[in-house]
């Protein structure tokens, strides 16, 4: 049985990856630091994302490495979370690589998580692979610009000869699962809050789960895909569109707007930042489309459609 080692696979991105793969006939095993699943084809090994261990020995042989690990970023900036945030991106891409490189058979591939985020705020053409990459004070993103550029350079530095490496600069991936975005703008628009955000001009990139975990599964197949990938629909949307085919997707026809300084507030008391939703991220997949990948849901409409009805 093929084997895939998914590490930091205990939240929402690892429970929709390890659903697809267990489901197509992979042995599953998440590297994690509280075990506890029990289902078929699903191991739990402990690990603390930081030194060597037992755990290094899952890598042998492996078809795969996934790293989805890192602190949400749904959380306040101070000094204590940022220093989380970047550490745990960091220091878990270098004892990966660090792992892979003393392995006799190690893993072919290796995807490293990294974010949209790192490229520059925009409402013009949207960014493929070579976009501008940078912060910018009128979307308050550079802290997140810094920890995206250190993930990924903790990624590059990894002497890992035999094994290709991936930069995956995913985008807001929508589901159904715990911590995914859609039931919380789902629910906000069936309040009638579901109104455009800020100036509502700012572009939304996402991608729906299913077609995120096709992406992997691409991405593992394709030997010449390689560095950073771009993880998204091809189709961003400004915000107020985005909220409008929201409010018609639950049928309520007002949605009460929230201006700059009511998100701050608000962003204050849920323990939040507004970047998460006033950068105007406009990304397109360029590598995964010019291989050829065929996304099954690549219009918001349709994603989101797909969502309620399940």
């Amino acid at each position: 049985m093929k084997r895939i080692i998914l590490a930091g696979g205990s939240g929402f991105l690892g429970h929709a990856l390890t659903n697809h793969f267990a489901g197509v006939g992979y042995e599953v095993v998440i590297l994690t630091r509280a075990p506890q699943a029990k289902q078929r084809n699903i191991r739990e090994v402990i690990w603390d994302a930081r030194r060597l261990g037992e755990w290094t020995q899952e890598l042998e042989g492996a078809v795969a490495i996934v790293n989805l690990t890192g602190k949400s970023v749904d959380c306040r900036y101070t000094a204590r979370n940022r220093t989380e945030i970047l550490e745990s991106r960091v220091q878990s891409t270098r004892v990966l690589g660090q792992a892979i490189a003393q392995c006799s058979e190690p893993p072919p591939v290796w995807l490293n998580a990294s974010t949209a985020t790192i490229y520059q705020h925009t409402f013009g053409p949207a960014w493929d692979e070579a976009g501008t990459i940078g912060g910018t004070p009128e979307a308050n993103d550079i802290f997140s610009v810094e920890v995206a550029c250190a993930w990924e350079n903790a990624l590059n530095q990894a002497k890992t000869p035999n094994t290709r490496k991936v930069a995956l600069r995913t985008a807001m991936v929508l589901g159904l699962g715990k911590n995914s975005v859609f039931p919380v703008l789902k629910r906000l628009s069936s309040l009638g809050l579901g109104g455009k955000m800020g100036s509502g001009k700012q572009f939304v990139s996402w991608i729906h789960e299913t077609d995120f975990c096709q992406a992997i599964d691409w991405l593992m197949l394709h030997e010449g895909l390689q560095g950073p990938i771009n993880v998204c629909a091809p189709n961003p949307i400004p915000n107020d569109e985005m909220m409008r085919t929201l409010r018609r997707l639950v049928g309520m026809p007002v949605g009460l707007p929230a201006t700059r300084w009511m998100l701050e507030i608000g962003a204050f008391f849920l323990r939040t930042e507004t970047e998460l939703i006033l950068k105007s991220r406009r990304v397109i997949p360029g590598k995964l489309i010019k291989s050829g990948f065929g996304f099954q849901l690549p219009l918001f409409r349709e994603a989101v459609e797909d969502l309620h009805a399940h």
